[in-house]
């Protein structure tokens, strides 16, 4: 699948960042040139072949047309040439729910950066150690609080060592400035928290 990144300039990690349901919009862009300027390198896959969507109902009828196993089979293709770095896994929303899922099936996994979603988790699941941080809005019509509770305990379980920041009255996806759910003061807080968590990785 196509992808685009650049190459490190100082050391840092190296992030997989998964668009949501809407598609690879500009604010996706955004996002990984903010994290490059800090010095990371970022991959942006486009699980969706260039569609995008102006509404998050619109983007689950392109998530459910392409398809749960062709998704994944996209998204691990795209990561492959990259997880022998030892990489960091990011998404926004649905694309939360894949990295989680890529995540937490490679053993060389540095840390996990979920931005407005999340995933299940299998009861055998071992990520011991592994650095996860989740940011999500308060409350969230994808991320209800009963869900929350109980993949945070889950997580725990497995051996991860989770933080969870939550955004009162902020939407869905709160960090997209195209979108009706944006909210500037919760997505600059949201992206200082998160940049501290990356540079500590």
């Amino acid at each position: 699948m196509p992808a685009s990144a650049e190459s490190p300039t100082s050391g840092l990690s190296t992030i997989v960042l998964f668009h949501s349901v809407c598609g690879l919009r500009p604010a996706v862009h955004a996002a990984a040139d903010r994290l490059r300027a800090a010095g990371h390198e970022v991959i942006v896959p486009d699980l969706f072949d260039g569609r995008t969507a102006e509404t998050v109902p619109d983007g689950i009828l392109i998530k459910d047309e392409i398809g749960k196993d062709e998704l994944l089979k996209r998204a691990i293709t795209a990561v492959a040439p990259y997880s022998d770095r030892g990489l960091v896994y990011a998404g926004f929303s649905f694309g939360g729910s894949v990295a989680q899922n890529l995540a937490l099936g490679d053993e060389r996994t540095r840390g996990l950066l979920l931005l407005h979603g999340t995933s299940d988790i299998a009861e055998d699941t071992a990520a011991d150690d592994l650095p996860v941080q989740l940011h999500v809005a308060d409350p969230d019509p994808y991320e209800p609080h009963d869900w929350l509770n109980a993949w945070y305990l889950q997580m725990r379980r497995a051996g991860a060592d989770v933080e969870v920041y939550r955004y009162a009255g902020a939407g869905h996806l709160f960090t997209d400035p195209d979108l009706p759910d944006h909210d500037a003061e919760a997505a600059e807080r949201m992206w200082k928290v998160a940049e501290g968590f990356l540079a500590g990785l």
